[in-house]
């Protein structure tokens, strides 16, 4: 029996809430014991456990870019996906704010400040990083959750987490490895970023590189 919308939406909601909240402990105030754990560990294991607690209640989206390939791929219909943007980005927005709540003595006494991507790396390698992981994981996505034709397996959650937890290792110095706007609003809420660098060195290319993972899986698909 397909959820109700509202279902699908709180679903949406824990899962992306879930995500930036874990990405914002790790990344911004160091909740993991520094030097022994990598953030890509907690990072993909709470990823993976939401999508196998929630995909099949709304899909297990938690990424306004997945959700934007998703509908453009006309698997999710306009509606629905414009309201999947919403709640996705509310739930960033809280997930972050929480995070600032449990850590708000590190907070206040740490001296925070805006990072440049740009301080270490050019925009083409922070743009490169997060299009080709962003396609990898949209594309990985498609064919392991929504293709008809690997239905009912039972590695989908393993296979998208392992995208994010691999991306996380090899390009995580380089653009902090968001391949997700949900995660980049996040990160500049708690002051990780900064808003006028991510639309163009975060959000432009993961949605470039959702698009084209669509399209990759519509050409493999069409030829199969």
């Amino acid at each position: 029996m397909t959820a109700a919308l509202p279902h699908k939406l709180f679903a949406e909601f824990i899962g992306t809430f879930f995500l930036t909240f874990t990405i914002c402990l790790t990344t911004t105030f160091f909740s993991i014991l520094s030097g022994e754990t990598s953030a890509a560990f907690p990072i993909a294991a709470v990823l993976m456990l939401m999508i196998y607690s929630l995909g099949h209640i709304s899909g297990a989206h938690f990424n306004p870019a997945v959700t934007l390939s998703i509908w453009m791929g006309e698997k999710i219909n306009k509606k629905n996906a414009l309201l999947y943007l919403v709640i996705q980005t509310i739930a960033g927005i809280i997930g972050a704010l929480c995070s600032i709540i449990i850590y708000y003595g590190e907070f206040q006494t740490t001296s925070f400040r805006l990072v440049s991507l740009l301080e270490y790396h050019n925009f083409i390698s922070i743009m490169l990083s997060e299009y080709i992981f962003t396609f990898a994981l949209v594309f990985v996505i498609f064919n392991v959750a929504i293709s008809e034709k690997t239905t009912g397996n039972n590695y989908f959650g393993i296979a998208i987490a392992s995208v994010v937890f691999t991306g996380i290792l090899t390009v995580g110095t380089v653009s902090m490895a968001s391949f997700n706007p949900a995660v980049s609003i996040s990160l500049v809420v708690v002051g990780k970023l900064k808003l006028k660098e991510i639309l163009w060195l975060h959000i432009t290319p993961q949605i470039l590189g959702a698009i084209t993972a669509m399209y990759a899986y519509n050409f493999i698909e069409g030829n199969n």
